[in-house]
């Protein structure tokens, strides 16, 4: 059993790890699209040092802004704080926060491990970089998922088995589709994963998977 210490580890060095990822890139890699539709990689940033920029009272307030609707508050911040804010001032307020102790209500240390690597990869896997994805963190990540995280997804998995290739994990009953975690992690979060990725019969059947 992974203990609390050994994730907020995970979640130090995913966000050193992201830093290193952002301050390689270039002008034209901060525009380009990133796996969360309709935000770029400067947007993700955005929404990802949110929880480092913003006071609670704050995000209550956008929060009533958005009439209670999170999706609809965390979209529209990410995007005005992407037309404010610069790729340095917000590689900076990463950079700055590697240990913050932030944790999504309810989801606690592994909700904040959740939160960086997912994003990490809507970012590394649309540029091509995410050869450096850490199988062990997402394996924490894959490992503290409940049904309902998933089930918020809307993914059919009905009579599939995703099984990783690299690390000890795998989900649901029937036909096997094998890869990568971080591969099986996107596609669990809905994201759009090349079908040259993963192996298995089932592999056509997942929505979530582009040739």
């Amino acid at each position: 059993m992974v203990v609390e210490p050994e994730i907020r580890a995970a979640v130090a060095a995913e966000r050193e790890a992201q830093v290193a990822l952002y301050a390689s890139l270039t002008e034209a890699q901060w525009g380009a699209p990133s796996l969360c539709a309709g935000w770029s990689v400067h947007t993700v940033l955005a929404h990802t040092t949110m929880p480092f920029r913003y006071s609670v009272p704050r995000v209550v307030l956008e929060l009533v802004r958005a009439r209670g609707n999170f999706d609809r508050m965390a979209d529209r911040r990410a995007r005005r704080d992407a037309a404010d804010l610069t790729p340095e001032q917000l590689l900076s307020s990463l950079r700055d926060n590697i240990e913050h102790p932030w944790a999504p209500p309810g989801g606690g240390p592994v909700g904040a491990l959740s939160h960086d690597v997912i994003h990490g990869l809507d970012v590394a896997a649309a540029l091509g970089m995410d050869d450096r994805a850490s199988p062990q963190r997402v394996a924490m990540v894959l490992a503290g998922m409940r049904r309902e995280q998933v089930a918020f997804f809307g993914v059919d998995l009905t009579g599939i088995e995703l099984r990783a290739t690299d690390v000890e994990w795998s989900h649901g009953v029937g036909d096997v589709v094998r890869g990568r975690a971080q591969d099986l992690l996107l596609v669990l979060c809905g994201r759009r994963v090349r079908a040259e990725r993963l192996d298995g019969e089932a592999v056509t059947r997942l929505a979530a998977v582009r040739e």
